[in-house]
């Protein structure tokens, strides 16, 4: 089971215990909707910065490995140059 579906799973299943708790609460149907509103905006609010934050992770590695394969292609020119170079002498 990978990290991912992990969290995702202990996300939904969070979400769905939050919103059991809240319909079983003893509260008119108007605190209720309201509590589920305020829920629903924080969610999505986290939600929001943890995709944010998934895609700037996300953009880091891509440009992590750009730099590094520019370093690995100037490297091999240079050796390529320098065995072409030997072997015409």
């Amino acid at each position: 089971m990978s990290v991912t579906r992990f969290l995702a799973g202990f996300a939904v299943g969070a979400a769905l215990g939050a919103v059991a708790g809240i319909l079983l609460a003893p509260k008119s149907g108007a605190e209720t909707r309201e509590a589920l509103g305020n829920m629903a905006s924080e969610m999505a609010k986290k939600t929001d910065a943890t995709v944010k934050d998934i895609k700037q992770r996300a953009d880091d590695i891509v440009s992590d490995v750009q730099e590094k394969s520019d370093e690995i292609m100037s490297k091999l020119q240079d050796m390529m140059g320098k065995q072409k170079e030997n072997s015409q002498s």
